[in-house]
């Protein structure tokens, strides 16, 4: 009973909790505040210039707290290191790095060879940078190595490869930012020019700008002159690694790790090459000698640099963008954070190091770095115990492969571009998703394919930034309405319940109007208005050009007509100069009534002038000119899309007030950011007729202020708006 009694008030409770949360969503939203123009704005808020922070104030200070700060920041291993929690996460990375250094062995060998390098500069490459990369790196799950497509652009036919002993180094620190999106586009071509390249050895006889067609053209032509045991030796070896990779896909949940295909491969294929003499009896091709050990370092040519500068960029930016796009991934899984900067100069330290040690290029395997994070990695010890366990391997076992047969490298690397060409799968997908992103997908695949991976790279990034510049140019305009009872606006072609308010017109773009699209903006708010604003403008001004005209004729006629008077005045003076001296005397009478008289009519004659002149403005109006007029008297520009405004769009916003104050209709401006409020003030768009007082903090205040004010009025009084 007394679990019941305590469990009843506790229901109760909940329930009553649940039904005011209803209540308090059913509740309508009410606020009273002061209408607020810009300048009413800033005295509420006490706006000010945000204070600058000159950095480079703090880059040049010495002191200890900061030479600590920048040893903390750029060799992370001492901030993580000391709080690794051993118990829970040494396992894990245990079992994580020795299945990624499993993986490595064949594919470091296997891509050595794709790179025209001997097989040990493969292992080199999967020791040095690696290491380098678990000091400096910040990312816990990336497995550094060789991706696919840094071989084919390390290739002895490439301005990059055949380095030898004198290796490509990629030293820098760049702020590059990426997007996995647009990262992979060029992958699906990577994927078949490696496998083309791979059926074309020796490497060395490739094109300088091997193009994929011109490959497969190749394979073709050396088809004839391939040996039947080296065919059926890539063949049984690239099956057997197709169905241990379905196995470790459909078995990925009851296995503790993946089942090893590439090691065991390794191991069977160097047993049964030895075993059977494939080399002496068949003539199949064999690694050939490892040598066993580290070799010193040596310093770099430096008469390569020039003619490696263009191409080290281009290995540079796509070894980056693949490592902090699968970086971001991970990170953003798990919940930490990845350095951009630092991890260009982790990657650029890897391979700085490691080019000074026989290393070709090195980035992030996509393929490793899922195998490490599955297997349990949870830090960069896995990379660490990875790159241990191949230094073991380059020591001690290397020599052991000497027999191993070049067919079933190349298996193990046609093999493992499955998921590159599971790319051209994305094509349905991005057709549903983004359109655009499935041109630019499109551009560099054919790009890519036609000219080469870096040449189709540039082109894909050239093409996007194009797309970026032509998108802008279209935004979505909309004429916006009123959602009854709210003070909430929205396009009235997409909520049929929101309507225009009478009287007043709202526009809207959503995008930022700058030099490439200020023209389109301005015809687009002509356009969606519904009045032919040019038309008017011009035709306003041919009829008062018409009126002055006859204005003038008039002048000048009355000015014929005075003259005349005048001179038939003059006249009749001379034919009665002998009159007789009655005749002045009954004259002079006249003329003094007719002064008596004249101080009167000229009375009348000022203020028939004076409300003529009154009238004057009246005349110019649309109206009196017989034109039609604009079923609105206010226009209201929606700029919460303006991120920033240049001189182009301020000519373009003058320009917007003057044409539409020709057709007597007032310009509002409404939910300007604060920065573009600064560029304003500092362009110096307000003056004497366009003031702040034209610019509301919401276009909510705006349509009330031009529902108030009809018509344009000087230094209208703050009103008080209820929503």
């Amino acid at each position: 009973m007394g679990l019941a009694d305590a469990s009843g008030p506790r229901d109760t409770q909940a329930l009553l909790s649940a039904t005011q949360a209803v209540e308090l969503r059913r509740r309508d939203y009410h606020m009273e505040r002061p209408l607020l123009n810009q300048e009413h704005l800033e005295e509420l808020g006490r706006w000010g210039s945000a204070p600058r922070t000159r950095q480079w104030r703090t880059w040049l200070q010495c002191s200890h707290a900061r030479a600590r700060a920048l040893l903390l920041q750029h060799l992370p291993v001492l901030v993580w290191l000391p709080r690794y929690p051993v118990r829970d996460w040494l396992l894990g990375d245990l079992l994580s790095g020795i299945s990624v250094a499993i993986m490595q062995l064949p594919q470091g060998l296997a891509y050595a060879l794709l790179a025209g390098l001997p097989p040990v500069f493969g292992l080199y490459s999967s020791f040095y940078p690696v290491f380098i990369y678990f000091l400096f790196g910040t990312s816990r799950h990336i497995s550094v190595a060789t991706p696919g497509p840094l071989p084919v652009l390390t290739a002895p036919g490439h301005p990059t490869g055949g380095a030898g002993p004198d290796p490509l180094r990629l030293p820098g620190h760049l702020p590059v930012r990426a997007s996995c999106p647009r990262l992979y586009h060029s992958c699906s071509c990577a994927g078949l020019r490696l496998t083309a390249q791979v059926c074309v050895w020796p490497p060395s006889e490739q094109p300088l700008w091997a193009t994929v067609p011109h490959l497969l053209l190749e394979v073709c032509r050396k088809l004839p002159q391939s040996k039947v045991s080296t065919v059926v030796t890539a063949a049984v070896a690239g099956v057997v690694l197709l169905v241990v990779k379905l196995l470790n896909d459909k078995l990925q949940r009851q296995l503790p790790m993946p089942i090893p295909g590439e090691l065991l491969m390794l191991i069977g294929a160097t047993g049964i090459s030895y075993g059977m003499g494939l080399k002496h009896i068949f003539g199949v091709d064999v690694v050939g000698n490892i040598s066993a050990g580290l070799v010193p370092p040596v310093a770099p040519n430096t008469q390569l640099f020039s003619k490696l500068v263009g191409s080290a960029f281009t290995i540079a930016v796509v070894g980056f963008a693949i490592a902090i796009s699968l970086g971001k991934i991970f990170a953003l899984r798990h919940g930490y954070r990845v350095d951009s900067n630092q991890e260009l100069v982790a990657l650029g330290l890897s391979n700085l190091i490691g080019g000074i040690f026989q290393c070709f290029p090195v980035s992030c395997s996509m393929s490793r770095s899922l195998v490490q994070e599955s297997t349990g990695g949870n830090s960069q010890v896995a990379g660490a115990i990875s790159s241990l366990f191949i230094l073991l391997i380059i020591v001690k076992l290397g020599e052991l492969f000497r027999e191993l047969p070049k067919a079933v490298l190349a298996a193990i690397i046609i093999v493992n571009l499955k998921g590159m060409l599971r790319q051209l799968s994305d094509v349905c997908s991005l057709w549903k998703a983004n359109r655009a992103d499935l041109l630019i997908w499109l551009v560099t695949f054919a790009a890519t394919i036609l000219l080469n991976l870096d040449l189709g790279l540039m082109v894909s990034v050239v093409f996007s930034l194009l797309l970026v510049v032509v998108r802008t140019q279209m935004p979505h305009y909309s004429i916006l309405g009123q959602v009854p009872d709210t003070d909430i606006y929205r396009d009235v072609a997409e909520y049929s319940e929101a309507k225009e308010v009478p009287g007043v017109k709202v526009f809207r773009s959503s995008a930022t109007v700058y030099f490439a699209n200020a023209d389109f903006y301005s015809d687009a708010l002509k356009q969606r208005c519904g009045v032919d604003v040019d038309f008017l403008i011009s035709q306003k001004k041919k009829l008062l050009k018409k009126r002055e005209q006859l204005k003038l004729k008039q002048l000048q006629k009355e000015k014929k007509l005075q003259k005349q008077a005048a001179s038939s005045k003059g006249a009749s003076v001379s034919i009665n100069v002998n009159t007789s001296l009655e005749d002045m005397r009954s004259n002079n009478v006249e003329d003094c009534k007719v002064m008596q008289v004249s101080p009167g009519d000229k009375m009348e004659d000022a203020t028939a002038n004076g409300q003529e002149d009154s009238k004057a403005p009246d005349g110019s109006t649309l109206k009196a000119l017989g034109l039609p007029q604009p079923d609105f008297h206010s226009l209201i520009l929606d700029l919460g899309a303006l991120s920033f405004v240049d001189t182009v769009c301020l000519k373009s916003l003058k320009n917007i007030f003057h044409d539409f104050r020709e057709i007597e209709v007032e310009v509002y401006m409404a939910a300007c950011h604060s920065p573009v409020v600064s560029q304003l003030e500092a362009g110096h768009f307000f003056d004497a007729s366009i003031t702040k007082k034209h610019l509301f903090a919401s276009v909510h205040d705006a349509v009330t202020f031009a529902l108030q004010h009809p018509r344009p009025v000087p230094d209208s009084p703050v009103s008080v708006t209820r929503l």
